[in-house]
């Protein structure tokens, strides 16, 4: 991972989302790199950093939070795979996202004109439910599916931070991994009872990323000034396939079962399924050829540091 440096216009980050798997990290290494860093919460009792009061529904955020704010970088969001794709789910997962990017937006026009630069997180959902081989960059077109809509409105309400006046940058993440929640433990735990399978067909491509590096780029395009979107995944794509062989193998553990066929996904997650049956092949050589060193370049890299 690039070192982490301060860039010297930018003293104070006004992070979202900053009790989440990424959030938390990425609050520790921008604090380290000599930052200033303060949350937006709707119980802001957190003693680590000064968190102020919001509220997306009711349109509330607490102004000192965007007067002292040089940049902002927005994770907050409610989590695609935390609950079955309602209605009335999926109505959340998409205001929580737009409602709140307006919200913020019309916030910094208000009360704070002259903030640097706001950095969103986006998904490689962009993409579609599944792109099949073909190896996708940010020049590629949106996909097809509910999170590609999902991610084509809130990308659309985050650049428009460049009409009133703020450098806007998304980081289209992958899957993230860790070993403190997410998708490698929820992949793990079933290998390591021995009855761990790959799902769908094991084709899909799971384009992975390490959660150090993930929080690396979002760095680095804080401290860089990068606009624009980039992919935050790691350098080396794995089938569903490949990647369930590797955890099996680094936890040492046999794989004896078929196959997760596609009908019983969708009966145990419903229309969810997609997401897990289907994957992206995705470029990340944008960020690496802005100067982006990645720490962990392979799979078995990332897995032996989470898994050991």
């Amino acid at each position: 991972m690039s070192s982490t440096k301060l860039n010297d216009s930018i003293k104070t980050v006004l992070i979202t989302g900053g009790t989440g798997l990424v959030g938390g990290n990425l609050s520790k290494l921008l604090t380290n790199a000599g930052y200033k860093v303060t949350h937006l919460s709707r119980n802001p009792t957190q003693k680590h950093y000064q968190t102020f009061y919001w509220d997306i529904k009711k349109g509330v955020i607490e102004e000192e939070a965007i007067t002292s704010a040089d940049a902002i970088i927005h994770l907050a969001g409610a989590g695609v795979s935390d609950k079955r794709w309602t209605d009335e789910w999926k109505k959340e997962i998409y205001n929580s996202r737009i409602d709140s990017t307006k919200l913020l937006r019309e916030q910094v026009a208000k009360h704070n004109p002259n903030l640097k630069h706001f950095i969103s997180a986006s998904a490689v959902g962009y993409y579609g439910w599944d792109s099949g081989d073909k190896l996708v960059d940010e020049n590629s077109n949106k996909g097809t599916g509910f999170l590609a809509d999902v991610v084509e409105d809130w990308e659309k309400e985050s650049k428009a931070f460049d009409e009133i006046g703020v450098k806007s940058s998304m980081v289209r993440i992958g899957i993230v991994l860790s070993e403190k929640g997410g998708a490698l433990v929820e992949m793990a735990k079933p290998i390591k009872f021995g009855v761990g399978a790959p799902l769908g067909s094991g084709k899909q491509y799971m384009s992975w990323i390490h959660l150090d590096d993930l929080c690396g780029i979002f760095a680095y395009v804080l401290e860089n000034g990068l606009p624009g979107a980039f992919n935050g995944v790691g350098p080396s794509p794995k089938t569903n396939m490949e990647f369930t062989k590797s955890v099996a193998s680094q936890l040492k553990k046999p794989l004896w079962l078929p196959n997760v066929p596609k009908f019983a996904l969708r009966l145990i997650v419903g229309e969810m399924a997609d997401i897990l049956i289907g994957g992206n092949r995705v470029s990340n050589k944008k960020i690496e050829d802005a100067g982006f060193n990645f720490r962990f370049e392979s799979l078995d890299d990332a897995l032996q540091d989470l898994l050991e």
